[in-house]
């Protein structure tokens, strides 16, 4: 059983930084450029950056070296300590194994980078052990964690030959596998016979991954033959093999029945480190195979625990405190029962709760600084100063975890470092205690105040002094004598309120402490305060047109001015806004901001700030922006009719320019995007905020939307109302051209162009069409349900062709029947040509060529409108001829291509749009012969 000892060492040096005690005012006449910025002292110092870099600190680890493990059979032969740290000045490191220090000028074999130090040719019998980084500079020395450097390996079984095993069947065996030497732990296995057949473990046979030995609990025929044990190291995942071990069976009987024996067991006390996963093995030999089961005396089993290798390995994984306690396993057959109990006690490492930090003080002062940490067994703490024990004697006094310094001196500056320990692990705690000791220095002096007439006045006295100096302020060499206008503050601030001419003149501070003393004068003018006027005050303006504001400062004329722009108490970026504000400086103590294409963005408060040395003011004015009205609110639909609808809305802002009127918009999947439309009333006023749309189309889905206009222009749109569809209504709109004619004979053909859906006003929608003979009384009315329908015929034998009809087609729909289409004169068909060409004549003109000729048939209803020549040749039937049809009504056409010397019959038959007519009586023709060129 194995647990992880890595503790990693928690750092507790987080560096504050240094606090630098400034000087007054600025360390010389306090000139001010016309630049807006540095004016503010928004050009930042390099100051602060240098004292940054320069400042001294003692080391602090960036890392400590780690647990180490390294395979002796590895082909670099090096290992490799890391340690890091960082300090000012930079530090130097040592290194120490088992409390000794690394020699690297006489031992070639220790070699440094930086921190890291390198083992070359590492042996497990010379360097073993802990090893501890020292870091060092001017300030003081801190120790690292003590890591572990460990090696991995695995020796070769020992080449004896092993005696063999002869048992009975039926009895209990144990094969050793006696490991060879190795680190760190090791994994088994055995090979049965010949590699690589393994032996499975279960109820029956069971390897303990703490001895290696093969424990078989009732030996069976099939267990006899050859057993080598396999160990691999977990680190390096070497193996090596053991020399065979026989089992042989005896030939003297079976072994009767027997109770368990408990072969395999944990340690009856078992540690374990928190966190890790414990297993406890339990093994028994017996006839019949014993069964294992596990409890906890006095306490609850854990939930996660796991039973393994037919129940003899009981696992815990991440163990935690409430796992201790007495674990039994009981082993039990037919004929008995044994049991065994042990102890499992988890531990953990050390975990700060508290650690202690970088401490700067004034000497004389009182240091206490206290650690603590929780862990079990619980951690008992020790001090180190600059790498060596710290223990009570004098002012010094270590309880535990705290420490206390009485009266701190310059001698004890130095690196601490806090460990708390207990037996499995130590954690360091560091932080650097610095003594400050000097006596009072000002920075800078003189230092030049101005005051503004009639105000308040400070003049701070801040030296750098350790221990804390004592403060008195004189004027003129006499000792200031507080009153109720002049008073020292808490902090050694001088104030006067009320300040006056009167009160200008030379003011000194004097600090001293037992190092010594110093003296520095402030000298303090008072200056007329500065008036600024920001004109226009107030101003309106129409969206795009342009403003100048102007700035006008009166001051004390031995000062300078700054002076800077804001817009909604923001300061104006005249690089990023450039195309709208421009900085003008008209003179040296006024300034004007142009501001250009004004949007209504740019309404709002300006500001002008004048600053100079003695005071600062500020002025602002306002600017209204005149513009087109903004967006009304949604639009909501509060009625809606077949035609109309009612709607309401809220009104947007007016941008200074009051709303004159509201136009009403609409959009249906009918319109090409947003149209307006009529409103009821009309106009629709700005004061309005409801109106009716009116003459919608019904049964359409409609959106709407508002938009209102004042002087300036129109604005944007408001958000859209929800979409809605107008109620049904009877159809409003007949079809348009309605026409017809042509068709069958006997049909009347009516068309019309369909009505578009934007205007079927409802659900079932379709044609009425009506018609009657002219100079009849009733009209014929027939329903067409399609509402996509375009055409009706009418059949009827009596009516003779190129009948005149009225005709009209009207609409309708679930609501009702709507209007009809004007009556329009449309005739019948007049039909196929009736009768045949008369008159047919046909002769040849040569061996291939016949010419056919024909009268028209009598005028009347059915005029052909060319003619067809069918011909074949006597012998054929007429169906296997050929038809040819004149281009236009010609009466005559030459058929060519023919054979010579055949008889041919022929006929002619009218046809026009509609269909053919009757053909004419068969004529006859014979072409000539052909002329033969045989003789």
């Amino acid at each position: 059983m194995r647990q992880d000892s890595s503790s990693s060492a928690l750092n507790s040096r987080s560096r504050p930084r240094q606090q630098h005690s400034g000087g007054l005012v600025t360390p010389d006449w306090p000139v001010f450029s016309s630049h807006p910025l540095s004016a503010l002292g928004l050009l930042g110092s390099q100051e602060d950056l240098r004292s940054e870099e320069s400042e001294e600190f003692g080391p602090v680890f960036i890392q400590e070296p780690d647990d180490v493990i390294f395979p002796l059979d590895s082909d670099e032969k090096k290992v490799m300590m890391h340690c890091e740290a960082r300090g000012n000045p930079l530090p130097t490191y040592s290194w120490y194994i088992n409390g000794t220090e690394v020699d690297s000028k006489t031992d070639f074999r220790y070699s440094f980078i930086d921190g890291d130090l390198i083992i070359t040719n590492a042996s497990e019998i010379t360097d073993c052990g802990k090893y501890q980084c020292q870091v060092e500079n001017s300030y003081g020395i801190i120790l690292s964690r003590e890591a572990l450097l460990q090696f991995a390996y695995l020796g070769a079984f020992s080449a004896r030959t092993r005696g063999g095993v002869s048992v009975r069947e039926g009895q209990g065996v144990v094969l050793m596998c006696t490991p060879p030497p190795h680190s760190p732990e090791i994994i088994y296995s055995w090979v049965f016979n010949e590699f690589p057949s393994f032996v499975a473990e279960d109820s029956r046979r069971f390897i303990s991954q703490v001895t290696g030995n093969l424990y078989i609990s009732k030996v069976q025929p099939s267990d006899v033959g050859s057993y080598i044990c396999l160990v691999k190291n977990a680190v390096t995942s070497t193996r090596v093999l053991s020399p065979p071990t026989p089992l042989t069976l005896k030939t003297d009987g079976v072994m009767g029945e027997y109770e368990p024996k408990i072969e395999v067991h944990f340690p009856t006390s078992v540690l374990a480190a928190k966190g890790v996963t414990v297993r406890l093995e339990c093994f028994a030999l017996g006839n019949p195979v014993p069964t294992i089961t596990w409890r906890k005396i006095n306490g609850i089993f854990p939930k996660k625990a796991r039973l393994r290798k037919s129940q003899a390995v009981l696992e815990i994984p991440n163990i935690q405190l409430e796992d201790s306690g007495t674990y039994e396993c009981k082993a039990e057959n037919t004929r008995g029962g044994t049991a065994f109990k042990g102890h499992l006690l988890v531990y953990t490492l050390p975990q700060w709760v508290r650690m202690i930090n970088d401490t700067q003080m004034d000497s004389g002062e009182k240091l206490q600084w206290e650690c603590k940490a929780i862990g079990r067994p619980r951690p008992t703490y020790r001090w180190i100063r600059n790498g060596l024990p710290l223990t009570s004697q004098g002012r010094v006094e270590t309880v535990n975890g705290e420490l206390t310094i009485n009266k701190v001196q310059q001698t004890d500056s130095g690196m601490y470092q806090c460990v708390a320990e207990n037996k499995y692990g130590a954690i360091y705690s560091n932080a650097e205690l610095k003594i400050l000791a000097s006596p009072p220095v000002f920075v800078p002096n003189p230092i030049r105040v101005i005051a503004t007439l009639g105000k308040d006045v400070s003049l701070e006295c801040k030296p750098k002094a350790s221990p804390k100096p004592r403060i008195t302020w004189k004027r003129e060499d006499r000792r200031i004598q507080p009153n109720k206008r002049i008073m020292v503050l808490r902090n050694n601030t001088l104030k006067i309120a009320n300040s006056s001419r009167a009160d200008e003149g030379n003011y000194v501070c004097r600090a001293e402490n037992q190092l010594g003393s110093a003296e520095m004068t402030a000298i303090l003018w008072v200056k007329e305060a500065m008036r600024v006027v920001l004109s226009p005050s107030r101003v309106e303006v129409t969206v795009g047109e342009s403003v100048v504001l102007s700035c006008k400062a009166t001051h004390d004329t031995s000062l300078d001015v700054a002076f800077q722009w804001f817009f909604n108490q923001k300061p104006i970026d005249f690089q990023q806004d450039g195309s709208h504000f421009e900085y003008i400086q008209t003179q040296t103590s006024t300034v004007d901001l142009m501001i250009r294409s004004i949007l209504l963005k740019h309404a709002g408060k300006y500001g002008c700030r004048a600053q100079t040395s003695a005071d600062t003011v500020f002025a602002e004015a306002e600017l209204l922006v005149r513009g087109p009205p903004g967006p009304p609110g949604v639009v909501i639909v509060e009625e809606i009719r077949d035609t109309t609808a009612t709607l309401s809305w809220t009104r947007g802002l007016d941008n200074h320019s009051p709303i004159s009127t509201y136009n009403l918009q609409a959009r249906s999947p009918f319109s090409l995007g947003w149209q307006t439309v009529k409103t009821d009333p009309d106009p629709v006023t700005g004061d309005m905020e409801s109106s009716m749309a009116v003459e919608l189309s019904p049964w359409v889905e409609y959106e709407f939307r508002v938009v209102a206009s004042n002087a300036i222009g129109t604005g944007d749109p408001s958000t859209p109302s929800r979409k809605v569809r107008t109620k049904e209504a009877v159809p409003a709109v007949a079809p348009s051209n309605v026409s017809g004619g042509n068709g069958r004979r006997h049909e009347l053909v009516i068309s019309w162009e369909p009505v578009s859906e934007e205007f079927q006003n409802g659900e079932g929608f379709g044609y009425i069409v009506a018609f009657r003979a002219n100079g009849t009384r009733g009209w014929k009315e027939k329903m067409v349900t399609s509402a996509d329908a375009t055409m009706y015929k009418y059949r009827d034998e009596t009516f003779p062709p190129l009948t005149p009809f009225e005709v009209k087609v009207g609409v309708y729909n679930n609501k009702g029947d709507g209007p009809f289409s004007k009556v329009v004169i449309i005739h019948s068909a007049e039909g196929e040509p009736r009768e045949a060409p008369s008159d047919v004549k046909a002769y040849s003109i040569s061996s291939s060529e016949i010419k056919v000729t024909w009268k028209p048939p009598n005028p009347g209803p059915g005029k052909p409108r060319g003619y067809e020549v069918s011909y074949w040749k006597e012998a054929e039937q007429e169906e296997s001829g050929e038809k040819r049809r004149t281009v236009k009504n010609e009466t005559s056409m030459v058929l060519t291509g023919l054979e010579g010397n055949s008889v041919y019959l022929i006929t002619v038959k009218g046809f026009n749009s509609i269909g053919q007519g009757p053909a004419s009586t068969a004529v006859t023709a014979k072409t000539r012969k052909s002329h033969s060129h045989f003789h």
